[in-house]
């Protein structure tokens, strides 16, 4: 299905301001490499209306509905009922996914770093939207927007990735915690998540655009391991004789297993820690 990209012009009633016209134009692109899973929008997100990370933090009911709704899904799907905490980590991944990318997507494309509330991603399943408020940015010295009003300037690129790690970890932080009793798992399994998805949605990003391999040093140099809360590395590497016939040139091995192989035992991830490579 094809979903198109919708970035308005402006910003409630306001003219746009320097740093919202290049946000609105990374945002635009990022829309174009999502197209095949999202629209991107950059407007206030609906209250109550979409899924944001506010709303799965303060609003436990809504957890538990998303949950049932997942293991519905997933029943239909393969025919078997999946355990709750399957159900709720998938649920989890497919927020994280989407948050993740919100932030890292424009770091990736235009090496400028938005930060984004609680309340500034939202995700409406239903429409395939991503809807992104940014409330402030951080950019590189030689980027247009540097200097204008509500934009910091990193002074190279590894700040510029520390801020990039804060900023996905000072939103998703709160939403982990809150699914960990659904996931029955402790901290370093969610933040072993957290550095799943934020090393696969920048690598997805790139097999889109064919640039996987700047996506995959990117990625490395972003979480080379050593990054609390982050548990873990990128670590991508060359695809083995074994998995030559994935269509990529890199793989990795997820730090935090999807627990999908309860559901499909026959049919292991290419990313799976169980999975035995050669």
């Amino acid at each position: 299905m094809a979903i198109a990209v919708a970035v308005p012009e402006t910003v409630g009633v306001r003219r746009p301001s320097a740093r919202d016209k290049a946000l609105q134009e990374t945002y635009a692109r990022l829309g174009e490499a999502l197209s095949p899973l999202a629209r991107v929008e950059m407007r206030p997100c609906a209250s109550g209306e979409q899924v944001t990370g506010e709303r799965l933090v303060n609003d436990a009911a809504l957890r538990e509905w998303l949950v049932d709704v997942a293991g519905r899904r997933m029943r239909d799907a393969h025919g078997t009922d999946p355990r709750r905490d399957v159900a709720a980590l998938e649920v989890l991944h497919q927020y994280a996914f989407f948050a993740t990318v919100a932030m890292s997507g424009p770091w990736f494309l235009d090496r400028r770093v938005p930060r984004l509330a609680p309340g500034g991603i939202g995700y409406d399943e239903s429409s395939a939207t991503l809807t992104v408020d940014p409330s402030a940015l951080t950019c590189l010295p030689g980027d247009r927007v540097a200097g204008a009003p509500g934009v910091r300037v990193a002074a190279d690129e590894e700040e510029l990735r520390a801020e990039l790690r804060s900023a996905v970890a000072a939103h998703l932080g709160p939403v982990l915690e809150a699914f960990r009793p659904l996931l029955r798992r402790g901290p370093r399994a969610v933040w072993g998540l957290a550095t799943d998805e934020l090393a696969e949605g920048i690598w997805y990003l790139g097999r889109t655009l064919g640039q996987e391999g700047r996506a995959v040093r990117d990625a490395d140099a972003l979480l080379p391991g050593g990054t609390a809360p982050y548990v873990g590395a990128a670590g991508f590497r060359p695809c083995g004789e074994e998995e030559s016939g994935l269509g990529t040139e890199a793989t990795r091995t997820r730090v935090n297993c999807c627990l999908w192989y309860t559901v499909t035992p026959q049919k292991l991830c290419a990313t799976c820690p169980r999975r035995t490579c050669g």
